[in-house]
């Protein structure tokens, strides 16, 4: 098992894999104390059995650089295979500004390929490789160095066997003409949009039992915060302070430190110092906040005239088109796509690009009465009127 500690090991095994017409990608990495990811180790196999194709490099090991790798990212006769590579991305777009390109994800294309809901690269293994993976070594200390050999063996097999995988899924998407399918939804995971978090738009994550303007505009100016402070100290945001937390100083609308102390949820470390000082100017700012400049939440089934029954018959629909095509029923439409077209809305994501051929076109043919659906044994048939 070769462990790449060099500029010069990892140049010399990049200029081999130029020109291939795939490597497979993995990495390890810690998130739990950091906001951002820290990268531990890298993953690398070339197409073929050879011990010397698959390769491990350490990003810990002072005077490494990774450009070498990020020429390989960039190169674009080489594609990339990853599995469920967004934080992966993530990772390599934050450090280094680089997204991998072509890129495969073979989470993905099982999903188009009838292997059901964002599938497990260990079920994977055991339907396509017919081979069984030791997890042991799944939450261990990536950062900890030397890696164990039980370490070294199960980061290798998360890029060897996607080799088998990769080859199997991309040939089965070149029998069934989907491989436009796959790189549509591609298309997100290149975007560097993807994985930039902005600040001001925190606070929409954040669940909250009331649609107040005013309250929410607290909410938004407290999420700012934290985000900015969590961000530009490296620290996981609810290390900051929890949703519950901001939620409750939301609501009591602390003035002044004395005020802050009566919080219920508010962590020790968060009642001084600069977090403190943040909260108390984040509230005064939501409170303050003129009244055009206030958020407005429009709750989607408040908004939409949901037509019940129709939208029962396209769940019905979508149900008939997923077991025709076997691609995983969330990929093609989730719920509140349902129920927009449902009522009425056309500009949504279930009626555009591939999806619009594999569901779409029969939804809208559906909303407008020009079809029926009937039972058919235990399928559903469509039936044209």
């Amino acid at each position: 098992m070769q462990t790449i500690t060099t500029t010069e090991e990892l140049a010399a095994f990049c200029d081999r894999a130029k020109g291939q017409p795939y490597v497979t990608v993995d990495t390890e990495f810690l998130r739990e104390r950091t906001y951002y990811s820290k990268l531990c180790l890298i993953q690398i196999a070339l197409p073929g059995t050879d011990t010397d194709d698959a390769v491990l490099v350490d990003p810990l090991v002072d005077g490494l650089s990774l450009e070498p790798l990020l020429e390989l990212f960039r190169d674009e006769r080489t594609v990339k295979v990853f599995h469920a590579a967004r934080q992966d991305l993530e990772i390599f777009y934050i450090d280094h500004r680089c997204i991998p390109t072509p890129l495969f994800d073979t989470q993905v294309a099982a999903m188009v390929c009838g292997f059901g809901e964002q599938v497990g690269y260990e079920t994977l293994v055991k339907r396509i490789a017919k081979q069984q993976l030791d997890k042991s070594s799944r939450f261990t200390d990536w950062s900890r160095r030397p890696l164990t050999d039980a370490q070294k063996t199960y980061a290798l097999a998360d890029v060897t066997h996607l080799r088998q995988i990769y080859e199997f899924l991309n040939r089965k998407l070149q029998e069934t003409g989907r491989e436009r399918w796959v790189g549509e939804e591609i298309a997100v995971l290149t975007d560097p949009e993807t994985y930039i978090t902005r600040p001001e738009d925190a606070w929409k994550r954040v669940k909250t039992r009331s649609n107040s303007p005013r309250f929410l505009a607290i909410v938004r100016e407290l999420a700012r915060f934290r985000e900015s402070y969590a961000q530009d100290r490296n620290q996981p945001r609810n290390r900051v302070f929890k949703d519950d937390a901001l939620v409750e100083l939301a609501s009591t609308k602390p003035a002044n430190m004395q005020d802050l102390g009566r919080s219920r949820l508010l962590l020790r470390e968060a009642r001084k110092g600069a977090i403190a000082d943040g909260i108390l100017a984040a509230v005064k700012a939501g409170v303050d906040c003129p009244k055009e400049n206030l958020p407005q939440v429009v709750n989607d089934k408040d908004r939409l005239q949901i037509n019940p029954a129709l939208a029962d018959l396209l769940r019905v629909l979508l149900k008939a088109k997923t077991e025709k095509s076997g691609v995983a029923s969330k990929l093609i439409a989730p719920a509140s796509d349902l129920d927009a077209i449902a009522a009425g809305e056309r500009d949504v994501p279930a009626l555009r690009g591939w999806r619009r051929e594999v569901f779409g076109e029969d939804a809208l043919r559906l909303c407008e009465g020009k079809i029926a659906l009937s039972a058919n044994g235990k399928s559903v048939a469509v039936i044209d009127l």
